[in-house]
């Protein structure tokens, strides 16, 4: 019940979000994405203005997907999760935090195979988010434990 009371809560607060991008019109004002230069990325503090952009649609439903996932981890759902993380992805192909917790997943159903390739790209993704970086290395720790 309480998980339910908590999905609640989070769609509330996701579908006021989503209403409050759609009434300011921030929603259809998305650029394209930066330039690169030949060095490759620009850094992130060179960035400002796209880091005050608010989130997509798509990227909001993936974030959505994802908690849903992790949540189904917890209560010991990892099929159930790897199909919900799946979704995230292909509505968000560069979220970190999916291949986590898709990593997860695998991990406990055993399949080292897959568990090690969706560390390596939650790593790529959670690179420069240091709180993330020492969950993915720890992750990938217990990975190489279970691959022995």
């Amino acid at each position: 019940m309480k998980c339910v009371i908590f999905f609640i809560k989070r769609l509330l607060v996701l579908f006021l979000v989503c209403m409050a991008i759609s009434v300011s019109g921030c929603a259809s004002v998305m650029g394209p994405p930066p330039p690169l230069t030949p060095q490759g990325p620009l850094p992130r503090e060179e960035k400002p203005a796209r880091a005050l952009e608010s989130p997509s649609p798509r990227a909001l439903a993936s974030l959505r997907l994802t908690e849903q996932g992790r949540l189904l981890l917890e209560a010991g759902k990892p099929d159930e999760a790897i199909r919900v993380l799946e979704r995230a992805i292909s509505l968000h192909s560069t979220s970190g935090q999916n291949y986590y917790y898709l990593a997860e997943a695998w991990l406990l159903k055993g399949n080292i195979t897959q568990a090690r390739e969706c560390n390596r790209l939650a790593s790529l993704y959670l690179e420069e988010e240091p709180e993330w970086r020492a969950r993915v290395m720890a992750q990938r720790d217990r990975i190489m434990k279970r691959g022995r």
